[in-house]
């Protein structure tokens, strides 16, 4: 007789089976071992041990607190003069899309009057949102505009949620980035919950400004990518 395959084993061709079928895919969560234990009628080390050798494959990894996950292939997202969500998300090959957290009008913070050169008395548009790749959350960004220049951006921003064709509207035809900051953080609660990862994990934040053809600014952004997730690079000026 052949050998008989090792159940750890024939559990690892299953899920490797339902993994290349597309019944989970990038970025999702598998079910949990107590789960899995419970679908092969095994106890959870055997299921442990076919979750081990999917990672040694590459195939899946494990948050500390949050569970085992498809790997995902990191979206390369340029950073240079022109920073431009859907062209760079096309451009790597992705389907890029955008939900909206927040459209609101309100006072300056102290670094943002600085940034757009505003007074303290003077209002900003607010754009929060999720920035997506293929449904995917892979950032949490936050847009601020002085209103004065662009009094129904909200609009705008809230009917097709581009920033480049929502300024285009007041005949800003092109802008560029005069400033880019990236620094590493951890995860709130909140930004976890939104890029559905786990709390504390490693977060590549940017604060960016823009400027138009005149060199004044228009846009001060922050930006929180899933570290995981995407790989900043460099573009050519």
């Amino acid at each position: 007789m052949p050998p008989r395959t090792p159940i750890w084993k024939a559990i690892a061709d299953t899920l490797r089976s339902d993994i290349a079928k597309g019944l989970y895919r990038p970025g999702d969560k598998l079910p949990t071992e107590a789960t899995l234990a419970q679908r092969f009628g095994v106890n959870r080390h055997t299921v442990r041990h076919a979750l081990a050798m999917l990672a040694e494959e590459d195939l899946v990894y494990a948050r500390r607190g949050a569970g085992v996950f498809v790997k995902t292939t990191p979206t390369d997202y340029p950073i240079g003069r022109r920073v431009r969500f859907h062209q760079n998300l096309t451009a790597a090959g992705r389907t890029p899309a955008k939900r909206v957290l927040l459209l609101d009008t309100r006072l300056p913070s102290a670094s943002e009057q600085d940034a757009l050169q505003l007074g303290s008395k003077e209002p900003v548009h607010v754009y929060e949102g999720i920035s997506l790749s293929e449904d995917r959350p892979i950032a949490l960004f936050r847009s601020v505009f002085p209103a004065a220049r662009f009094p129904d951006l909200l609009t705008h921003l809230g009917r097709d949620h581009s920033v480049t064709a929502a300024l285009g509207q007041f005949g800003i035809v092109d802008y560029t980035r005069a400033l880019t900051r990236v620094n590493a953080k951890l995860a709130t609660a909140t930004q976890a919950l939104h890029l559905q990862i786990a709390e504390n994990s490693p977060v590549l934040r940017t604060i960016g400004l823009n400027v138009d053809t005149n060199n004044t600014p228009i846009e001060v952004g922050r930006t929180w990518f899933a570290g995981d997730k995407v790989t900043l690079t460099l573009a050519d000026p």
